[in-house]
Formats: C-alpha cells, structure tokens, sequence
C-alpha cells in the first residue's frame, strides 16, 4: 500500500482536520488525524492491517498488542491477518498496564501497532509494559507517524504513511497566543475551550 494511498483515504473520509488542537500527548497541532473516521469503515481497517502485517511476514509474531483506544481496531486487523493473538493495555492510575485478564508467554513475540503515533509516547509506555510482563517485543507499527520518522520506540517500527506535522508545547503554540479555541478531538469528551 502506498503512502499517498494512505493519506488520500483520510482526506476522503474528512479523517485529516485542521484547527488548533490538544494531542493526548499533551502538545499542540494545527492537524489532527482522526483514525476512528477511517477505521470505522471494516474493508479500511482490512487493508490497513493486512498492510501492515505484510511488513511482519516470516517473523513469527505470536502476539500483537495495542493502547487503548485508538489502537484497538487496528492492532485487532494485524494479529487477523498474521494469525496471532490481540490484546490491549490501558493505563491504571497513570500507568500503561495489561488488564482484564491480560497475560503473555515469557519470550512472546509480540508486535505492537498503533493508530497514529507523534511522540511514541503510548507505544514506548506499552511495550515497557509487554516486556515487563515477560514478552519479547521484536517491532512496532503505525498506519500514521506524525513524526516523519522521528520518534524512537525502542525497537524498529514502521509505518504506512509518514507525515511531518508540526507538534509543540503549549508554551510555544502560536494558535494559544492568538487566543484561538482549542479542541481536544481524543479525549473522552471531546471539547473545545477558548484561548488563553
């Protein structure tokens, strides 16, 4: 699959918004990809993940694990087309953890996918959280990198498509100092709140 393939099914489903926004990560963007837009559509998510896991053939990934929540239908699409087992993490009192039930073998080849990363934040939190658990965390994967490259998760990773998309502290937003609203597209309720 090609990148401008990618990037082309996110204009089509109005998944690429541009305003002033909050990321998860905490920092601000005047673009946000908004995967859910994409990913609700089953032949989408198909494509994407076996994509991805076209990257991973031969490799013998047992496991296949996910942040919540904007991993889930994507890291669900991966472990089908490789044949392996999904699960999440989710974090408990403000730390990435394996929940409900969750466990991995000791040495568990395990790849880790998410939907979009721009820092690696929530992949490196979740691997950090595999390894302790005992698996052995061989790759990492996205169908969008925000960071075009930048952001090192500890293990190689690769990624669909590949953006530069400017992310800066709150500090430095020159939206926030315009007093432009900001909205928060990923947090559980997503809000808009006027500038500074």
């Amino acid at each position: 699959m090609k990148a401008e393939d990618v990037v082309q099914q996110f204009k089509d489903k109005g998944a690429l918004l541009e305003g002033h926004f909050q990321l998860s990560s905490g920092l601000h963007s005047t673009v946000y990809l908004q995967c859910a837009l994409v990913l609700q559509f089953p032949e989408m998510a198909e494509r994407f993940g076996k994509a991805i896991a076209e990257e991973f053939a031969g490799q013998n990934i047992q496991l296949v694990a996910s942040p919540a929540i904007g991993g889930l239908i994507i890291g669900h699409e991966v472990a089908r087309a490789l044949g392996a087992r999904f699960v999440w993490t989710e974090r408990e009192n403000g730390v990435m953890t394996l929940r409900r039930g969750f466990s991995v073998s000791p040495d568990e080849r395990t790849l880790v996918v998410e939907d979009v990363i721009t820092t690696g934040g929530s992949t490196r939190e979740t691997i950090d959280a595999l390894k302790a658990a005992g698996a052995r965390v061989v790759g990492a994967a996205s169908v969008i990198d925000r960071s075009s490259g930048d952001a090192d998760v500890g293990v190689p990773r690769i990624t669909l498509a590949s953006l530069r998309v400017v992310s800066v502290e709150p500090g430095s937003c020159d939206a926030c100092r315009e007093g432009a609203p900001i909205t928060k597209p990923g947090s559980k309720k997503q809000s808009v709140v006027s500038g500074n």
